[in-house]
C-alpha cells in the first residue's frame, strides 16, 4: 500500500509537539526530558472537559497536533495498550469497599472507545471510529489498521496512539516509563502539503528499527506509543529510509519512506 502524510503531531516528556521533538529526532540537539505539557482538549465543551481524563485529553491533544483542518473529515484510529488503566484502577478499589458505588462517570469513561466518543464531541465527526488495544504492538497495529482504511475507503484517516503508565499494584505487572502520545495524518492521494510518501507492506520481519541514542531508544521501549519514534526521526531527518516494526509470530511492518 501506499499512503501519503499530511500531518504529524507527538506529545511526551520533553517533546510537547512536532515543531519541538524535530530537531532533537534529527541529532541538531540532545533529548531533556521535561514536566508533560499541560493536557487541555480546548476543543471540548467545559463540561464534558471536566469530565474528561488525563488519558483521553492526552488522545485529543495529541489528535488535534496532526489532524489540522481536516479533523472533521478524516476517520479515526484509537490505539492504546491499555486506554484507561486509571480510571479502572479506581473501579477495582472501588470494588474492594464493603459497600461499592461506582458513579456513572467513571464507569463511562473506563470502556475503551471513550476517547473516541469525547472526539467525536470535540470535533462534531460522524466519520468511523475504531479503537485497538495490541500490548507492545499497538502503534504497528494501529498503523496498519489505518493505511488499509484509508486505502481501500480512499479518504484521510487519523491515527491516534498514546498511552499513561498505570498505577500500583497494576505497574508492578505492566511498567510503562511515562506518557507518550504520537498521531498521523495518513492520506490515499497525495495532499497539498505532503510530508512523506509511505508504502507499507506486510511481512516477515525479524528486528524492529530501532533509536541510535540510548536515552532516545529507551523512550521507545518505555511506552507502545513509543515504538513510533524510528519512523518519527526518519521524518524529522528528511531522508528515504525503511523503517521496520516486529511484531509476534515473526511477522511486522517494514513502512519506506520518501520525503
Amino acid at each position: 500500500m501506499r499512503v501519503f502524510l499530511g500531518g504529524v503531531g507527538i506529545i511526551a516528556p520533553g517533546l510537547e509537539n512536532w515543531q519541538v521533538a524535530a530537531p532533537v529526532l534529527r541529532g541538531d540537539g540532545a533529548y531533556r526530558e521535561a514536566p508533560l505539557p499541560k493536557l487541555v482538549a480546548a476543543e471540548l465543551p467545559p463540561a464534558e472537559r471536566r469530565r474528561a481524563t488525563a488519558v483521553t485529553k492526552l488522545a485529543l491533544d495529541v489528535a488535534m497536533q496532526a489532524g489540522g483542518d481536516r479533523v472533521a473529515e478524516a476517520a479515526t484510529v484509537f490505539a492504546s495498550s491499555g486506554g484507561e488503566v486509571g480510571v479502572i484502577d479506581q473501579i477495582f478499589r472501588e470494588l474492594a469497599t464493603p459497600a461499592p458505588q461506582i458513579s456513572p462517570t467513571l464507569f463511562h469513561n473506563s470502556v475503551h472507545n471513550a476517547a473516541s466518543g469525547y472526539w467525536s464531541i470535540a470535533t462534531g465527526s460522524r466519520h468511523a471510529a475504531m479503537s485497538l488495544s495490541v500490548y507492545d504492538d499497538t502503534f504497528a497495529a494501529g498503523f496498519l489498521e489505518a493505511a488499509v482504511q484509508a486505502t481501500v475507503d480512499r479518504s484521510p484517516v487519523l491515527l491516534i496512539c498514546y498511552d499513561f503508565p498505570p498505577l500500583p499494584p497494576i505497574a508492578r505487572h505492566r511498567p510503562l516509563a511515562g506518557p507518550f502520545g504520537v498521531s498521523l495524518l495518513l492520506q490515499p492521494e497525495r495532499g497539498p502539503v505532503p510530508l512523506a510518501s509511505l508504502e507499507v507492506d506486510w511481512g516477515t520481519v525479524e528486528e524492529a528499527s530501532v533509536m541510535e541514542d540510548a536515552v532516545l531508544d529507551g523512550l521507545r521501549l518505555g511506552n507502545p506509543a513509543g515504538r513510533s519514534l524510528p519512523l518519527l526521526a526518519t521524518l524529522a531527518q528528511g531522508r528515504c529510509a525503511s523503517v521496520r516494526f516486529a511484531l509476534s509470530g515473526g511477522r511486522g511492518l517494514t513502512v519506506g519512506v520518501t520525503p
